[in-house]
């Protein structure tokens, strides 16, 4: 278990963008990528949003939410909203770093925020705003058993790949759906972990894929702030 901590902990750090984007003038919101380790193997924590949510209700996501002004930054933000949303308390989880943003449909700025916690760790989901927590293998993200994918364009014209993954769950003995930017940081956490092509094609070049992934991002960036000021 340890030594699978350690290397991803190794890897991820490598990654770490730390607060680079902070000063990006879009609003700002982030979310917990919760890792655990289960049977030897990284595990992904995702919840599914509550059916009386205005936006994207019944919808699979990370823990989060958007910025707060009390919130010291996006660790404060993604901390706070899952100790809100799952029960995890703060000082449960061992925060790594923060990875390339992404840029949802309200044109928020998200920012990934991954963390370790205990593998012992029970959800206490708010009725609220959660439905369902559950665990995914980070692996099904690189080599899934039931995917695809289609093209979307964004807003600005932005044209981009949208990942799609449907998982069976055992426990729940139901599938869910993972799709949009939550399977797009997903696939990414997978890709730094790992290390390993997909059985998929992804927008990146794997041999450079911080600064692809870099590039990928300032592109959809770029074309949302020329929509902005093309409105002016």
């Amino acid at each position: 278990r340890q030594a699978v901590m350690e290397e991803a902990r190794r890897r991820l750090r490598q990654f770490d963008v730390g607060d680079k984007f902070s000063r990006l003038p879009l609003p700002r919101a982030a979310v917990l990528l919760p890792l655990t380790v289960r049977g030897g193997r990284l595990h992904l924590l995702l919840t599914v949003r509550s059916m009386q949510l205005r936006r994207s209700p019944g919808e699979v996501c990370f823990p989060g939410g958007k910025s707060e002004a009390t919130d010291k930054d996006d660790i404060d933000t993604a901390l706070r909203e899952a100790e809100e949303e799952v029960g995890l308390q703060p000082e449960k989880v061992e925060v790594i770093c923060r990875l390339m943003p992404g840029i949802d449909k309200m044109n928020n700025l998200v920012t990934p925020v991954v963390g370790f916690i205990e593998d012992t760790f029970q959800a206490t989901p708010n009725p609220d705003e959660v439905s369902e927590v559950f665990v995914v293998p980070l692996e099904y993200f690189v080599k899934p058993l039931n995917y695809k994918t289609f093209s979307y364009k964004t807003s600005s014209g932005y044209l981009t790949r949208i990942h799609c993954f449907t998982y069976y769950d055992q426990e729940h003995k139901r599938s869910f759906k993972i799709w949009g930017l939550t399977a797009h940081f997903a696939v990414f956490l997978a890709l730094v972990i790992f290390g390993e092509k997909p059985t998929f094609e992804v927008d990146y070049d794997l041999d450079n894929l911080i600064s692809s992934s870099e590039k990928y991002f300032i592109n959809l960036y770029a074309s949302i702030y020329a929509g902005k000021k093309s409105n002016l």
